[in-house]
């Protein structure tokens, strides 16, 4: 029986106490489960990597809009856009986090980090990385590997749902994920890792699921972005060695608490938020009668 992965304490420990590196517990986690060898383990983490890539190629190449037209090849406008806000880096991480995320919106292949509607977040920041910093592919995999840790704990502790916790248990946990992976991959301690997900918690925290129509497209692709952006910035001062003053096992619970106090209209019911907006219920109806309009004859509701 390996070690079972319950909070952050137990992780930090079972690493110092046995010298290993921060991922190897989660790859003995997944060698237990699912009884593959470490060849295979690898190989699949290199082809979930692909597909991410590939989500974003698409996304920055291809015509990206949705049946609902809300969504209309918003990363290609940024990617190309001429003003830059910061630096060329930052509109990358920022246009592929969208891409990514298009591309789910658009019916497409992506990798659920932790789910479709986050989609967009470990690609942007995980491709730009690579890039900027020329790193290996198999520092990328140990990093996809913390951020399964991650998700792992935050889906045990408080939940990895829009249904269950808001927007802050889909963007949120993705933004943990990544920033938490882009901590490890550019050397940062232990503790510099978990407060990166402490401080990305803190900033997610309370973000409430609202998604317009029903669809998984307004507000979830921009969030995808900021969430991305999000990441960027807790890992920095992670790295700076800025304490999240918060342990990152209470940030989780914190995540949770808040998640079962929030109200069901802002759990991807669309009944609140954006949703419930004049445009956002105009929005909704136009929706339906598409989806009233497609179904074959005998599906047709009696007159």
């Amino acid at each position: 029986m390996g070690f079972k992965l319950t909070d952050f304490a137990g992780w930090k420990a079972y690493c110092l106490e046995n010298d290993l590196p921060l991922y190897r517990p989660i790859l003995e986690y997944e060698l237990e489960q699912k009884g593959n060898t470490e060849e295979v383990v690898w190989e699949r983490l290199s082809y979930a990597f692909n597909v991410m890539k590939e989500a974003v190629e698409t996304g920055l190449s291809k015509e990206m809009e949705s049946r609902s037209g809300m969504i209309k090849s918003g990363a290609r406008k940024v990617y190309g856009c001429e003003i830059t806000v910061l630096s060329p880096e930052f509109q990358r991480l920022v246009s592929r986090a969208l891409a990514a995320k298009e591309v789910n919106s658009c019916m497409g292949r992506v990798v659920a980090a932790p789910t479709a509607g986050a989609s967009g977040i470990l690609p942007g920041v995980l491709y730009t990385l690579q890039e900027i910093h020329d790193l290996e592919e198999r520092k990328i995999l140990e990093g996809l590997l913390i951020g399964a840790g991650i998700a792992l704990i935050i889906e045990q502790r408080a939940s990895l749902a829009g249904a269950v916790g808001g927007c802050q248990a889909e963007t949120g946990s993705a933004a943990a994920m990544a920033s938490g992976a882009v901590v490890y991959c550019l050397g940062g301690s232990i503790d510099q890792v978990f407060n990166a997900v402490a401080i990305t918690i803190q900033c997610t925290l309370g973000l409430i699921c609202d998604p317009v129509a029903g669809l998984v497209e307004v507000p979830c692709v921009v969030r995808n972005a900021s969430a991305a952006a999000i990441a960027n910035s807790s890992a920095q001062i992670a790295l700076a060695d800025v304490d999240s003053v918060i342990p990152v096992d209470e940030c989780v619970d914190a995540m949770g608490e808040v998640g079962q106090s929030m109200e069901d209209r802002y759990k991807e019911t669309a009944l609140g938020g954006l949703a419930a907006t004049p445009t956002g219920q105009a929005i909704s109806k136009k929706v339906l009668i598409q989806q009233i309009e497609i179904l074959p004859d005998e599906d047709q509701p009696d007159e």
